[in-house]
C-alpha cells in the first residue's frame, strides 16, 4: 500500500474525540477533571484522559473484517498510580466506538464524537 493511501486511511481518526459514553463509568466521572477524550496524532502517538486516568498511546491501523480499526497500547496513571493497557476503536456513523483495557484490570467500551 502506498504512503498516500495509508495517510488517507489515517485521516478520519486524527484529532480529538470527546467521550460521550463509557460502559464502566458514568459521565460525571468521565468529565471529572477535563472533558473525557481520546486524541490521535498523525505520527501514530496520542493521549487520552477520563476521570483520574490519563495515558499516552502508541497506535496503528489494522484491517478487521474490511473495516479500518485503530489498535493501541498505552501507559499512564490512575490517581498517580502507574497503569498500562491496550485498546481498539473504529469509526461508525461519524462516532468513535471502541474498548480500552487496563493491564490485569478493568475494561470498558466507549463512544466519542470528534470535537
Amino acid at each position: 500500500m502506498g504512503v498516500s493511501s495509508m495517510k488517507a486511511m489515517f485521516k478520519p481518526f486524527i484529532g480529538k474525540w470527546i467521550i460521550i459514553e463509557m460502559e464502566a463509568w458514568d459521565q460525571e466521572y468521565v468529565n471529572m477533571e477535563v472533558p473525557g477524550h481520546f486524541t490521535f496524532m498523525k505520527d501514530g502517538t496520542g493521549n487520552f484522559q477520563f476521570g483520574l486516568v490519563q495515558g499516552e498511546m502508541d497506535w496503528r491501523l489494522e484491517n478487521m473484517d474490511e473495516k479500518t480499526r485503530v489498535e493501541y497500547s498505552w501507559e499512564g496513571q490512575d490517581e498517580h498510580d502507574p497503569v498500562s493497557g491496550r485498546g481498539w476503536a473504529v469509526i461508525e456513523n461519524k462516532e468513535l466506538h471502541g474498548r480500552i483495557f487496563f493491564h490485569q484490570g478493568d475494561d470498558s467500551g466507549f463512544r466519542a464524537k470528534k470535537s
